[in-house]
């Protein structure tokens, strides 16, 4: 089975929509972190970073739309412009295409908000139900496809911080196992009150008042052959995934740091190809973690940290597909040496931690 490769990709983040923006505001460490209104975002974080003025009719039109809820307007947004880009020949054979969407829990504001009117209202019955889909946690991967006349196959992915890396594990068996011609693939979350404190309880220590952040990206994942001939550029190879689980918080150093090597060894390649790292950073009792286990792993030649958190926020499930957005960001650098290696690392206070390898397209590949 041929290798996979990344090649159109778009991005919906606090920096704006569309991968442009991003690419811009991250190349420039750019902080988009703001004060929240609490007149329109009470909670307990006084900072957050949203997608700035985002209105879904803006870029999808009005029909269809009243009822949908932020992160399916994100991820089907993110859908939109990456179609757009990569132009008509994506569809064209619809049933050929997949989508592998990442999310949280669907969306928690109206999973609360559809189980609190059964509660308060005259009769539980007494709901209004053309919101009962946007409290299912494919709604987003579902819409997104029938929005856009995607009719291959179509997976929800939800594992905390390594949401988009899993998402992209399971992107490429659906590929290596015939399901698809081309794949769709990425994670998307929304910014809510109702996700803002359940993240504050959740968290421990000092990242209990890290602020949180939205957005969404997209990538395709398709052949070099075939990326070539749509007139698309190659913009990085998939090289390999890997994932371990730990069942205390002191473990993770070292199943973080045999996922890396691991995936090292399988790609051939040595810890000082590796130019780029985008660490999760997660945060409380695992914080270090990921910087630890790269200069363990890497050793003297570590490269500098490419980690969005102190821009973007903590965007939980969308937080690794941003980290790939970001190192396709800045493999798309003109001084970036053809097939350089970037690493993505993610670890997750569920008890599991993960890694994808890339590796910057050659000259001979477009």
């Amino acid at each position: 089975m041929s290798e996979l490769v990344f090649s159109t990709w778009s991005a919906v983040s606090p920096y704006g929509v569309g991968s442009e923006p991003f690419r811009t505001g991250i190349r420039a460490g750019r902080k988009a972190i703001g004060a929240l209104d609490p007149a329109t975002h009470p909670g307990p974080f006084t900072e957050g970073a949203l997608v700035p003025d985002f209105d879904v009719t803006e870029h999808i039109g009005r029909k269809g739309t009243r009822t949908m809820d932020r992160v399916t307007a994100i991820a089907v947004t993110a859908v939109g412009l990456l179609l757009a880009d990569g132009g008509p020949e994506i569809t064209s054979r619809p049933e050929e295409t997949g989508l592998v969407l990442g999310t949280g829990s669907g969306s928690v504001q109206s999973i609360m908000d559809f189980t609190r009117d059964s509660l308060v209202g005259e009769r539980p019955y007494h709901v209004d139900p053309a919101r009962f889909p946007n409290t299912v946690m494919n709604r987003a991967a579902g819409q997104s496809a029938i929005w856009h006349g995607i009719k291959g196959p179509n997976t929800t992915i939800a594992g905390g911080r390594l949401t988009g890396l899993t998402a992209l594990s399971y992107a490429t068996r659906l590929h290596r196992g015939g399901h698809c011609a081309r794949v769709l693939c990425g994670a998307a979350e929304e910014y809510s009150v109702q996700r803002s404190w359940l993240e504050w309880h959740g968290r421990d220590g000092d990242d209990r008042t890290s602020p949180l952040g939205e957005g969404g990206a997209v990538f395709l994942l398709e052949t070099a052959p075939d990326a070539r001939a749509a007139g698309r550029r190659v913009r990085a190879r998939l090289l390999g995934t890997r994932f371990r689980a730990f069942a205390a918080p002191g473990d993770a150093h070292g199943v973080l740091a045999d996922c890396v090597r691991d995936v090292l060894k399988q790609a051939g390649a040595h810890a000082e190809d590796v130019r780029v790292v985008a660490p999760a950073e997660t945060g409380g009792s695992l914080a270090g973690v990921e910087e630890a286990v790269i200069r363990d792993v890497l050793g003297a030649t570590a490269p500098d940290l490419l980690g969005n958190r102190a821009l973007l926020g903590d965007t939980s499930a969308a937080t690794a597909s941003l980290q790939l957005a970001a190192v396709l960001s800045v493999l798309d650098d003109e001084e970036t040496p053809p097939g350089a290696l970037a690493l993505v690392t993610a670890v997750d206070r569920d008890g599991t931690v993960g890694c994808a390898l890339l590796a910057a397209a050659t000259n001979e590949e477009n």
